[in-house]
C-alpha cells in the first residue's frame, strides 16, 4: 500500500477512530515529530450529542458533520484513509485494513463504543440505536412513516403499536429522546396529521435503575424526571427490558408494553481487534490501559476515549465514557508523545470533570458544574452555548443557531423528511 514518505525524524502514528478524542490527537501532534495516518470508515467528524436531534427532525445531518479533509487542510502531516481495519499485528508493528496492511511506530485506538444490547439477540434484531448518522436518520425516517402508516391502520391497538414509543435507558440520550419526541407530539405532530388523535400516543422511557442521568446529582435526577413527566413522558424505574419481538416490549416484572418503535439507549460497550488477546480487554469489552493510556502489555499500542478503561482509585470502573475525557486523553498523550520523543518524562493523565449537562426540551435542563447546580432556561442556555463552541465549522455552527432560534419561537423544525436510500441494482 502506497503512503507518504517520513520526513527527517517522524515517527509515523496510526489513529484509528476520528471521534473527539482521534480529532484532538492528529491537530496536537507537531509536524516535525510525526506523521499521522488518521482512519475511519466515514470521511467525516460527526458530532453524537447531538444525533438525537437528527433523529426528531430538529437538525440535518449535514449540520453536525465535517469533512475530514477540510478540517486538515493546513496540517500538513496529517493524511487520512477511509476504510475498516480488521487487524493488528503488534510483533510486526502493522494493522490490516480494507485497503491492505499499514505499518507504524505508534499505535492510537481511539474508535470509540458500540452499542450494548447486552447479549440479547432479539432486541438487537429489532431495536433501534443511536449511534451514528445512518442510525438516526433511520429512526426519523422511521418515526414518520409510523405516522403516514398510522392514518390508513385498521384498528386501535395498530394505530397505538404505530405511535406509542418505548425508550430504554435513563442517561442523557434517553431523556433527550424523550423530551424531544413529547415536545413533537404536543406541539407539532397534531398539526400535521389532524386526523389523528395524538393524545393517545405514549412515550416511555425505561431505566433499571432507581434515578435519571445517574451520573449527576440526585437533585438533577429528580427534576430531570420533573420535567419528563410535565412533557407527558412516563417514567418507569427499577425495570429492566426482558426481551422486545418488534411489537411487544417485554419487562422484568412481567408487565408489558406495545410499540413499533423501541429506541435502545441502555448503555455502550468496547469492540474487540483481531490481534490482540483477550486479557487485554475488560469485561465491557473496553482496552485496560494504564495511567499515560498505553495498553497494558502492549509496546507502541494507546488507547484513548471510550474504548480505554483506565481503573483508577477514584475511577474503579473506568473514567465516564464522554466527551471531555476523550480531550483531555488525547492532549495528555499528544505532550507525552512529543516529550517521549525528546527523551523528557511523560504525565499521567488526571481527569478534571468541569461538570455535567443534560436537556429535555425547550427551557428544560440541568446542569451539575462542581457544587453549582443549575436548572430551568439557565441550564438549557449553558447547555445550548457549550455544545454549539463544541461544533466544528463556522457554517455549522451558523445553521444550528439558526435552526435552535426558529424552532424557539416557532416550535416548528421543518425538517420532517422521509428520505428512502435507493440502491443501484446489480
Amino acid at each position: 500500500m502506497s503512503l507518504p514518505p517520513l520526513k527527517g525524524k517522524q515517527k509515523r502514528v496510526l489513529i484509528v477512530g476520528a471521534g473527539f478524542a482521534g480529532l484532538k490527537l492528529s491537530e496536537l501532534l507537531p509536524v516535525e515529530l510525526f506523521q499521522v495516518i488518521l482512519i475511519d470508515k466515514n470521511n467525516y467528524h460527526q458530532f453524537q450529542p447531538l444525533l438525537y436531534q437528527v433523529a426528531t427532525s430538529g437538525l440535518e445531518p449535514a449540520n453536525i458533520c465535517f469533512p475530514l479533509r477540510k478540517v486538515f487542510q493546513k496540517k500538513w502531516n496529517v493524511y487520512m484513509r477511509f476504510t475498516e481495519v480488521t487487524g493488528v499485528n503488534t510483533t510486526a508493528k502493522t494493522i490490516t485494513t480494507g485497503i491492505g496492511e499499514i505499518p507504524y511506530d505508534y499505535l492510537v485506538l481511539a474508535y470509540g463504543a458500540v452499542t450494548n444490547f447486552f447479549n440479547n439477540e432479539l432486541i438487537e434484531k429489532n431495536a433501534y440505536s443511536m449511534k451514528s448518522v445512518s442510525e438516526a436518520l433511520l429512526l426519523r425516517n422511521t418515526l414518520l412513516q409510523n405516522y403516514e402508516k398510522a392514518l390508513s391502520a385498521n384498528t386501535e391497538e395498530q394505530i397505538d403499536e404505530l405511535l406509542n414509543v418505548v425508550i430504554v435507558g435513563g442517561g442523557p440520550t434517553g431523556v433527550e429522546l424523550a423530551g424531544a419526541i413529547c415536545e413533537m407530539r404536543n406541539k407539532i405532530l397534531p398539526k400535521d396529521y389532524s386526523e389523528i388523535n395524538f393524545k393517545a400516543m405514549q412515550v416511555y422511557l425505561v431505566e433499571a435503575g432507581n434515578k435519571l442521568i445517574g451520573a449527576m446529582s440526585e437533585k438533577s435526577g429528580t427534576t430531570v424526571q420533573q420535567y419528563l413527566e410535565k412533557l407527558g413522558v412516563t417514567v418507569i424505574k427499577e425495570k429492566a427490558v426482558k426481551n422486545y419481538d418488534g411489537k411487544v416490549v417485554e419487562l422484568s416484572d412481567g408487565t408489558s408494553l406495545h410499540s413499533n418503535t423501541l429506541i435502545w439507549a441502555a448503555g455502550v460497550k468496547g469492540s474487540k481487534l483481531q490481534g490482540f488477546k483477550d486479557e487485554v480487554y475488560s469485561r465491557s469489552t473496553r482496552m485496560l490501559v494504564d495511567e499515560f493510556n498505553a495498553v497494558k502489555g502492549v509496546e507502541g499500542v494507546y488507547a484513548i476515549g471510550d474504548i480505554a478503561q483506565m481503573e483508577t482509585i477514584e475511577y474503579p470502573k473506568g473514567h465516564p465514557q464522554v466527551a471531555q475525557v476523550a480531550l483531555q486523553q488525547a492532549a495528555n498523550l499528544a505532550r507525552n508523545m512529543v516529550n517521549t520523543e525528546k527523551g523528557k518524562s511523560k504525565t499521567k493523565f488526571e481527569y478534571k470533570d468541569k461538570g455535567s449537562l443534560a436537556t429535555v426540551g425547550r427551557n428544560k435542563a440541568v446542569a451539575d458544574i462542581k457544587k453549582l447546580k443549575l436548572r430551568g432556561f439557565v441550564a438549557w442556555f449553558v447547555w445550548m452555548a457549550v455544545h454549539l463552541m463544541s461544533i466544528i465549522g463556522v457554517k455549522n455552527k451558523f445553521f444550528v443557531v439558526t435552526n435552535w432560534v426558529w424552532q424557539y419561537f416557532t416550535y416548528d423544525p421543518s425538517l420532517r423528511l422521509i428520505i428512502r436510500a435507493k440502491y443501484r441494482k446489480q
